[in-house]
C-alpha cells in the first residue's frame, strides 16, 4: 500500500546538505540524458496564475512519478502560500504507487538546493557579500542553503514589502534601503521576489558577480535586465524549457546559453571562465529535482517508520 507523507513527515526527513548533493546528482542526470522528461504542461487559471504538470523518469535510480503544482500569486493576501504541490511516486518495476507527499516544501528546498549548486560551481571561491532581492519563502530557505556553500561575511536583503523585510532581516542579515544598495558590490544575488518585470538593473551588477533568478517563470514575464541577461554568461537547469519558458531567456535565443548547470557539474562544459566574468543561473525547476528529493524522503521516511499508509 502507498505512504501518505504530510509537510510535517517530509521537514522530518529533508536534511538540506543532503539535498544539496542529491540536486547536484539529480541535475547531472539530467544534461547526461540519463532522464526522460517533457517540458512542464501549464493550464493558465487567470493572469499569473497556472497549473502545472511535472512528470520524470529516472531508470538508473529507479525514479518514477510526477509533481502536480500550482501557482496562485493572490494567495499571499489570503494568507495562503502561492506556491502548492503534491507528489506521486510509483514504483520503477511495476508501476505501482509507493508515496503521495506535500510538495509544497520540497519544491521550497529543493530550488534553494539547486541554486547553492549554481553558488558551488560558477560563483567565486571567495564570493564574500551575499544580497537577497525578497524576504519570502524562498528567500529564507535560500539565505540557509547558500551559507552551506560559501561563508558570506555580509548578507544585505532588500524587499519591496518593508514590513516582510524587518521580519527578515535579523541576526546576520542587513536591510538595504533599496534593491541597488542590496545589490552594487555583492558576489551572490539572489532574485526571490515575485516580479514579472525586472527587479534588478545591469548597472548595479559589478564584475565577477554571480546571479540566481527563481522566478517569472512564464514567456511573459522577466525579472532580470534584458542588458545584465545579454552581459552575463548565462546557464540554465535545462534548455528546453528556458526557451519555451522563460521571458528573460527567450528574447536572446538558445544560442546565448552558455551551458546547463548539469552539464557543468559533470565537465561537459565550461563554468565561470574568470574572476571577472558576471555569471547568471536562470533556474525554472526540473520534475527530476522534485522527484529525486521526493525520492529521498520516501527513502528516509521508511526507515523511521514516518507517514500513513493509505489503502485506495
Amino acid at each position: 500500500m502507498p505512504v501518505w507523507l504530510s509537510e510535517q513527515d517530509v521537514r522530518a526527513v529533508l536534511s538540506l546538505p543532503e539535498l544539496i548533493d542529491a540536486m547536484e546528482s539529480a541535475l547531472a542526470a539530467f544534461s547526461t540524458g540519463k532522464v526522460d522528461q517533457p517540458v512542464r504542461t501549464a493550464i493558465e487559471v487567470h493572469d499569473r496564475t497556472f497549473f502545472a504538470s511535472m512528470p520524470a523518469y529516472d531508470g538508473a535510480h529507479g525514479i518514477l512519478g510526477a509533481k502536480l503544482v500550482t501557482v496562485y500569486p493572490e494567495n499571499a493576501a489570503r494568507g495562503l502560500h502561492t506556491h502548492l504541490a503534491a507528489i506521486s511516486l510509483f514504483d520503477a518495476e511495476t508501476g505501482e504507487l509507493t508515496a503521495v507527499m506535500d510538495g509544497r516544501y520540497i519544491t521550497e528546498l529543493r530550488t534553494a538546493a539547486a541554486s547553492a549548486v549554481s553558488v558551488r560551481h560558477l560563483g567565486r571561491e571567495d564570493a564574500a557579500i551575499l544580497a537577497i532581492l525578497g524576504s519570502g519563502v524562498q528567500a529564507r530557505s535560500h539565505l540557509e542553503a547558500l551559507q552551506l556553500v560559501r561563508p558570506f561575511r555580509e548578507i544585505r536583503a532588500w524587499s519591496p514589502t518593508p514590513e516582510h523585510l524587518r521580519r527578515f532581516a535579523v541576526g546576520p542579515v542587513q536591510p538595504a534601503g533599496s534593491a541597488a544598495e542590496a545589490v552594487r558590490g555583492a558576489d551572490v544575488i539572489l532574485i526571490a521576489t515575485s516580479a514579472v518585470t525586472p527587479a534588478i538593473d545591469n548597472a548595479w551588477v559589478a564584475d565577477g558577480a554571480h546571479v540566481i533568478a527563481i522566478g517569472a517563470c512564464r514567456p511573459s514575464q522577466r525579472e532580470i535586465d534584458a542588458a545584465l541577461v545579454a552581459r552575463s554568461a548565462l546557464f540554465v537547469d535545462s534548455r528546453a524549457a528556458a526557451v519555451k519558458e522563460s521571458g528573460d531567456v527567450i528574447p536572446h535565443g538558445a544560442g546565448h546559453i552558455r551551458a546547463e548547470l548539469g552539464e557543468v557539474v559533470c565537465g561537459q562544459k565550461p563554468g565561470r571562465r574568470s574572476a571577472t566574468e558576471v555569471t547568471l543561473y536562470k533556474s525554472l525547476g526540473l520534475a527530476i529535482e522534485d522527484l529525486t528529493a521526493a525520492a529521498l524522503v520516501y527513502r528516509r521516511a521508511k526507515e523511521q517508520g514516518s507517514g500513513q499508509t493509505v489503502n485506495l
